[in-house]
């Protein structure tokens, strides 16, 4: 880790504020500032969570759905446990880990698709954002097959080549589509997050 990436981390208020309020990265203030202005999770029961390490989105969803709810995380890497979260580890490309999935569902609709996947950045600029559309594209389709009707979806992706066609496609999927750019999101970072709210 770089002496500037270290200077640039105890500087970050969200990173602080993230270490009092127990959360495991600063991203839970991205997802509580989305959830705020779009109200994601008013009558939410069931979440999956799209490349959920190190968990802090995992954390605010549990928080939000309480006790009688149900929250699925998946992703690649390993993550420790989060209390009331059940967590699958493999590649979501993969179709073994997505029956895995779709089994962990037993079959029923989910309400909010949760997806903050973003490949591992290779510093070649085309080749990492033709990726980051792909697992954007990848998470649209499952929020397709396995939304509810009213349900909603959040997927980061970053602007550039393929944003526009992906954009598209959620104005095709959702009745209400929604670009943010949470405060949390560094300035200098061209992510952003689509919200779909309710299938057409």
């Amino acid at each position: 880790m770089s002496r500037a990436w270290k200077n640039r981390q105890q500087k970050d208020p969200f990173v602080q504020q993230a270490r009092t309020d127990g959360y495991r990265a600063r991203a839970a203030y991205k997802l509580r500032e989305l959830a705020d202005r779009d109200r994601l999770f008013d009558g939410v029961q069931r979440v999956v969570d799209l490349g959920a390490a190190p968990g802090s989105w995992s954390q605010v969803a549990r928080e939000a759905v309480g006790g009688h709810g149900r929250v699925i995380a998946l992703d690649v890497l390993e993550m420790a446990p989060v209390e009331g979260v059940t967590f699958l580890q493999g590649d979501f490309r993969e179709d073994e880990v997505l029956a895995a999935l779709e089994e962990a569902l037993g079959g029923e609709r989910v309400d909010l698709v949760l997806s903050d996947m973003a490949p591992n950045l290779s510093g070649i600029g085309p080749s990492d954002q033709a990726r980051s559309v792909h697992l954007a594209e990848l998470a649209l389709a499952f929020a397709r097959d396995w939304l509810d009707r009213s349900g909603r979806c959040v997927v980061k992706v970053f602007q550039g080549a393929g944003f526009d066609d992906l954009l598209a496609e959620f104005r095709q999927t959702f009745r209400t589509v929604k670009v943010r750019k949470p405060e949390a999101s560094r300035a200098g970072s061209r992510e952003v997050y689509l919200v779909g709210i309710g299938l057409r």
